[in-house]
């Protein structure tokens, strides 16, 4: 499902580009100010010294100024692999927004803000780098790889998903598109999968099982569950009658907040602990990512995991 883009094109869509610098540049200058400092600028030119590792390419002038060892990255060295999946079905499409902005955000416009975060961090630090996109099904499957040209691909992709506000409605088979997904990660990755979970109840086994599939091959995962917390989880709705409307099916409901607010907060722990639990058994790190919280949930959790599989 790869695309050919004319490069001319390409170019035109540079203002993703420049709020994912901006978001990261933020990001590492937030960590200099805090007990994270350890995690350079300098990311594409060094990494954590390993204890026991030969100590020739310690640089010593940044163990001065950081008070941690760190050694000289080669070009030779294998840097890593990484796939970015984002879950494009109409739920992540909550709250609707006329124009979304760092400012204003629903599921989808957080996880298009975050993934190109990302992208240009991963950039940066010279990895590789797909991006899978589905809804009902996968909408786009690109190969790692680490150009410019490739990047700026990745970029335009997201900046139409920001354009795409007036969504028509899809339905969620997360399962089946995941399992496609996975099929096709040949080489071991770093998969950083966005996504609310929010398919139907019926398939909850089945989405378990596809989860785990995104072990195959051995590749290391993280869950950024995407939500509006406040709404989603904790049901903070004003105590009054409301019209919901399921956003995939466009089933309507009338009902008062208080005659359904315990039951729902119930499913909906039940649901979680459930699928933390199952991330917990594959082995898939599970990060909540609150659409009101801002980026540092991903791009540390993302540091994190990274200096741990190097």
């Amino acid at each position: 499902m790869e695309q050919e883009i004319n490069s001319q094109r390409i170019q035109e869509f540079s203002h993703l580009e420049l709020i994912a610098k901006q978001v990261v540049e933020g990001f590492i200058t937030g960590l200099h100010k805090s007990p994270f400092h350890g995690f350079s600028v300098e990311f594409a030119e060094h990494r954590l010294y390993n204890t026991g590792e030969s100590t020739k390419h310690i640089d010593w002038k940044l163990f001065g100024r950081t008070e941690k060892l760190f050694t000289k990255r080669y070009e030779e060295e294998t840097n890593l692999r990484c796939q970015i999946v984002i879950d494009n079905s109409s739920s992540m499409y909550y709250p609707e927004l006329k124009k979304p902005s760092l400012d204003s955000l629903n599921k989808i416009s957080f996880s298009v803000y975050a993934a190109a975060a990302l992208i240009y961090l991963l950039k940066k630090q010279r990895d590789a780098v797909g991006l899978s996109i589905f809804s009902d099904s996968v909408e786009l499957q690109t190969a790692a790889r680490s150009s410019s040209v490739h990047q700026k691909m990745m970029f335009y992709e997201l900046e139409k998903l920001l354009s795409n506000i007036d969504r028509p409605m899809k339905r969620t088979f997360a399962a089946t598109a995941l399992h496609q997904i996975a099929e096709n990660i040949s080489k071991r990755s770093l998969v950083i999968l966005f996504s609310d979970m929010m398919d139907d109840a019926e398939n909850t086994e089945e989405l378990f099982s596809a989860m785990q599939h995104l072990k195959h091959n051995k590749h290391e995962v993280i869950l950024f569950h995407t939500i509006d917390r406040k709404h989603e989880i904790d049901f903070n709705f004003e105590n009054r009658p409301y019209l919901f409307i399921d956003v995939e099916t466009g089933e309507k409901v009338k009902v008062h907040t208080n005659e359904v607010k315990d039951n729902y907060i119930a499913a909906m722990a039940k649901y979680r602990h459930d699928l933390i639990l199952r991330c917990g058994q594959y082995r898939i790190d599970f990060v909540e990512a609150d659409i009101n919280e801002g980026f540092k949930q991903i791009l540390l959790p993302y540091l994190i995991k990274r200096e741990r599989l190097h």
